[in-house]
C-alpha cells in the first residue's frame, strides 16, 4: 500500500482545495485498508463526505482531478462518493449520494462530463456496505473521526446492501467465477458469525467452515485473486455451490426473521 501513498496524500489536498470548508472528511475503506489490495485486481475505495450541496463547477473540477489520478491507481482504478453529512448520522438507507465515480464510468465521463455530472446522483444501496467496513476497519485519511461522523449501519440493511451482489449467484458464477465465489464465502460469514471480511479473508473463511466438496474452487478462486492463474472453472460444480452457498444463507436469513 506505501506505493500508494503519493496518490492518497494527493486526493486529499486536492479534495481540500476544491471542497474547502465543505468537506467534513475523506475516508479509505475497501481492500486497501483490509490488508487485501492487490495491483491487478483492486481498485482504492475513498468516501468524502460534505455538509452541504455542491456545484456542478466543483463537481467537475473533482471528476478531472479523478481522471488524472487513476493513472497511478491499480489496475481498477479509483471508486469513491461524495455524501452529506446528514445521511451518515443517523445512517440513511438506501443512501443518497453527490456524485459518484468507478472505472467502468471512466468512458462516459471523458464523453460528456456535463451530462455525467448532471446524472450521477441520486439513490446507492452498495453504501451501507462501504460504510460498515468503513466503521469498523476503515482509516481517516483527512478531517473528523470516522466514529465522529458515521453511525454504525443495521445488520439488516447491510445484509441487504451485500445480498444483491450475490442474489444471481447461480447464473453470474459463470461470467465472474472469483467474485462471485469469494463473495458467496464473505456474505454467508456474516449471516453465520457476523464477520465484516474482504474476499480474500472470506476465501479464507470458507477453506473452515464450508463443505469440503467445495474447497479446490474457493482456493482455486483465491489463487486468481492474489494474481495467479484465472479459474479453470467447472460450470457444473459451480453452479451446485452457488445453490448450496446460496440456500445455506436463505436458511440464515429465514432464522433470523422468524427470532425477529
Amino acid at each position: 500500500m506505501n506505493q500508494y501513498n503519493h496518490l492518497l496524500n494527493h486526493f486529499v489536498y486536492q479534495s481540500k482545495t476544491i471542497l474547502g470548508n465543505n468537506l467534513i472528511g475523506v475516508y479509505l475503506h475497501g481492500s486497501a485498508v483490509m490488508e487485501c489490495l492487490n495491483d491487478q485486481k483492486s481498485d482504492i475505495d475513498f468516501l468524502i463526505v460534505i455538509k452541504e450541496d455542491i456545484s456542478n463547477r466543483q463537481k467537475r473540477e473533482y471528476m478531472d482531478m479523478i481522471v488524472e489520478l487513476n493513472q497511478y491507481a491499480p489496475a481498477r482504478g479509483i471508486e469513491f462518493s461524495i455524501i452529506k453529512e446528514d445521511v451518515c448520522y443517523p445512517f440513511v438507507y438506501p443512501t443518497p449520494f453527490e456524485l459518484h465515480f468507478s472505472i467502468m464510468h471512466l468512458k462516459d465521463y471523458l464523453a460528456n462530463p456535463d451530462t455525467y455530472i448532471e446524472k450521477m446522483n441520486g439513490i446507492d444501496r452498495d453504501l451501507a456496505a462501504h460504510v460498515m467496513i468503513l466503521y469498523y476497519r476503515g482509516k481517516t485519511l483527512y478531517g473528523k473521526q470516522i466514529k465522529e461522523v458515521f453511525s454504525e449501519v443495521s445488520r439488516k440493511d447491510y445484509f441487504d446492501s451485500i445480498y444483491k451482489d450475490i442474489n444471481n449467484a447461480k447464473e453470474e458464477i459463470i461470467n465472474q467465477p472469483m467474485y462471485i465465489i469469494l463473495n458467496l464465502c464473505r456474505v454467508l460469514a456474516f449471516k453465520k458469525d457476523s464477520l465484516i471480511l474482504s474476499k480474500q479473508e472470506g476465501g479464507k473463511w470458507g477453506f473452515e467452515n464450508i463443505s469440503k466438496k467445495y474447497i479446490h474452487l474457493i482456493s482455486d478462486a483465491m489463487i486468481e485473486y492474489q494474481g495467479g492463474d484465472s479459474i479453470k472453472l467447472d460450470e457444473q460444480l459451480a453452479k451446485e455451490y452457488a445453490e448450496y452457498m446460496l440456500n445455506q444463507i436463505c436458511l440464515l436469513y429465514t432464522s433470523d426473521a422468524a427470532d425477529d
